[in-house]
């Protein structure tokens, strides 16, 4: 499934690529991106019958048409008017955008360096309230020198996702997908940040199964060469700071540079106890 706004030539032309296989899920979140892309031209390209993530992501960059392709996940809001031309403009000099990464990967989570490597933020949807979790803002409004993101929204160069495509053979199932796809493209000289301006909510806070111990072993596997030894002990979640707002206003206000870089010192001291 595709719908697309027509390109003109003095904008660059945004490909969506989403697999979902929950129509009321996908109609949202379509409808958050031709919101947010409705002065750019645009295509949004639907994978309903994926059999991994990295098989539906290869399969949608080959349809796509646009500069720039982004890989989402069909259960996320973006707040941002300003998105598209911070998007456009950032891709100019970097090669892969995400919401949260770490500037030193260390195992199978993007979390697992902790402190102070994290970057980005990211708010969760809670039943009475929302949870903005920040876990570091070195830089306002990007933070570079990026190793590895989080997948449920990974923003690229077209040209840049044809280069280092996902690996659907090792990666068949719904895990690991973007850290591999992400720490590929570090090892391969990619430029990678992360976006600290740029409010999103995500519906979901992941799924550490069996199976994702599966891949993670895979993920292990793969880029043992690449990875520290001995890996640190392993976290069981990242470090950073939450905050809960009432409603999306309040994280909306609560979403700028002041508050972000009072979180940053904030951790800091933290580590500084820590340690």
């Amino acid at each position: 499934m595709s719908h697309k706004k027509t390109p003109t030539l003095s904008a660059p032309f945004f490909s969506i690529i989403i697999c979902s296989i929950d129509p009321w899920k996908f109609a949202q979140v379509s409808a958050c991106y031709e919101h947010l892309l409705a002065e750019v031209p645009h295509e949004i390209i639907g994978i309903h019958d994926a059999r991994s993530l990295a098989e539906g992501y290869n399969r949608g960059v080959q349809q796509a048409q646009g500069d720039i392709t982004l890989f989402s996940h069909d259960d996320i809001l973006i707040l941002d008017p300003g998105f598209a031309p911070k998007i456009a403009s950032r891709l100019q000099n970097i090669d892969i955008l995400g919401f949260t990464g770490t500037r030193r990967l260390v195992d199978e989570y993007w979390w697992g360096a902790g402190l102070p490597w994290l970057a980005g933020s990211i708010a969760h949807i809670f039943p009475n309230d929302i949870s903005l979790n920040v876990y570091g803002a070195a830089a306002w409004p990007l933070v570079e020198n990026i190793q590895a993101i989080d997948g449920l929204c990974i923003m690229a160069r077209r040209e840049t996702a044809l280069e280092i495509g996902f690996d659907q053979t090792v990666f068949d199932g719904f895990h690991l997908y973007d850290l591999d796809f992400s720490f590929s493209a570090w090892q391969a000289g990619k430029k990678i940040a992360v976006c600290c301006d740029i409010p999103v909510i995500h519906a979901s806070m992941g799924n550490y199964d069996a199976k994702h111990e599966k891949y993670a072993r895979l993920f292990l596997e793969k880029h043992k060469d690449a990875l520290p030894t001995p890996s640190p002990p392993k976290k069981r979640a990242p470090e950073g700071r939450s905050m809960r707002f009432s409603d999306h206003r309040a994280l909306l206000a609560a979403w700028n540079p002041n508050v972000f870089q009072r979180t940053n010192a904030y951790l800091q001291r933290q580590l500084e106890k820590a340690g």
